[in-house]
This record gives C-alpha cells, sequence and structure tokens, in this order.
C-alpha cells in the first residue's frame, strides 16, 4: 500500500489561495452591498456639503473578520468602504478624495477591531458564540464612531471645509441603528452550522483534523 505523503508547503498554499479568494468575494459582497443600500435607501438626499444614507456594506466586514481575523477583516473593511467613500464624496457630498480615503480607513478600524474581539473572545470555538456576537459586534464599532466624530470636526478642515458637527447627530445614531441590525444577523448567521460549514471551507484543507463546526 502506497502511503499518502502531504506537502506542508502546498497545503499552505492551498489555504493562502483559498483565503485570498474568501477576502477578494467578502470585498465585492460589501461593495455590491453599499452600491446597492445607497442608492436604494438615501435617508437625506442632501445636507449642506454632505449627506446620509443606509450603509450595509460592513455585513460582509464582520463576516470577514469574524472567521478571518482582525487583518482580513480590515481589509475588506477598507475595501468595502471604497464605494461609500466615492459617494459620500462626490455624488451625496463634495468632500471629495478625503471622503474616497477617510470612509474606508473607518470601516477598515472596524474590521480589525471586529476581528480582535472575535479572536480574543475565543468565539468561534465557544458555545455561545450567538449570543456573544451580538455584543461583541456592537463594541467593534465604537472606535469607527469615535473616528467619524473626529473626521466631521477635524477632517474636513483639512480640505478647506468648516467643521461640520451638524453631520454628527444625523450619521452617528444612523450608523448605530445599522450595526445593532447587522448584530442581530451576526448572531443568527455565526448560530448556523451550515453558514460555518460553508465559510470554513476556504481556511481548512481537505483532511484537515478538526473544524469549526461544533
Amino acid at each position: 500500500m502506497t502511503a499518502t505523503i502531504i506537502d506542508p508547503c502546498s497545503e499552505m498554499k492551498k489555504m493562502d489561495a483559498k483565503q485570498s479568494s474568501f477576502a477578494a468575494m467578502m470585498s465585492a459582497l460589501g461593495i455590491v452591498l453599499s452600491m446597492i443600500s445607497l442608492n436604494v435607501a438615501p435617508l437625506l438626499s442632501s445636507v449642506g456639503q454632505g449627506g446620509a444614507a443606509l450603509d450595509l456594506s460592513h455585513i460582509a466586514t464582520f463576516i470577514a473578520a469574524f472567521f478571518g481575523g482582525p487583518y482580513m477583516g480590515a481589509v475588506v473593511g477598507f475595501m468595502s468602504g471604497i464605494y461609500a467613500g466615492y459617494y459620500f464624496g462626490y455624488v451625496l457630498g463634495s468632500l471629495g478624495l478625503l471622503s474616497v480615503i477617510g470612509v474606508p480607513i473607518g470601516k477598515a478600524l472596524t474590521g480589525l477591531i471586529a476581528g480582535f474581539l472575535y479572536k480574543k473572545s475565543g468565539l468561534t470555538n465557544n458555545s455561545r458564540r450567538s449570543i456573544l456576537a451580538l455584543p461583541l459586534t456592537l463594541l467593534s464599532y465604537v472606535p469607527e464612531s469615535i473616528y467619524t466624530v473626529f473626521y466631521f470636526l477635524y477632517a474636513v478642515t483639512l480640505v478647506n471645509i468648516p467643521a461640520m458637527a451638524f453631520m454628527i447627530p444625523i450619521v452617528i445614531p444612523k450608523a448605530w441603528i445599522e450595526i445593532t441590525v447587522m448584530s442581530l444577523l451576526m448572531s443568527a448567521l455565526v448560530g448556523n452550522t451550515g453558514f460555518r460549514e460553508f465559510i470554513n471551507r476556504y481556511f481548512y484543507v481537505r483532511g484537515a483534523k478538526k473544524a469549526l463546526t461544533a
């Protein structure tokens, strides 16, 4: 009988390719969700030099952060935020390049923190993952919320635009409502065995001894 020899380097490359495809897929999902939600559900068409609209791109960010960790969460968050940055910079607002760069940075921050919290809490192996996902997802948005306040008060002045404090009571409550809804969604997704098994295909090669499906 011939023994099957598994090349560790080959398996590592296979893992990298799968994870890269997962990151690309989640980034594409985030952009599509952003395009659909922003254009279908603009809450305010114009507020001075800005605007507000529903943005569900963080659904992809949280999924990537839960299964891929903080760095993948940050990458997907940044990529998912590019369209929103363009939309608020050139379509619904006039902040231009500042928005194109600033919005994705804020979303990347949420992906990074979400991945860190999920990882440090051992959420993927925790039988109470469905319950814990809700508060952890909410908590992960706190830094971006603070960043958003800084963005409207100080960052906009870098492009010779007065501080936009009037946007804070519009954008921040709207964002927290979105994150609350997405937290409930994440709670349902991470508690679903079929969904976890599907996503784990991108992180565990065939023959792996353990998959996170318990």
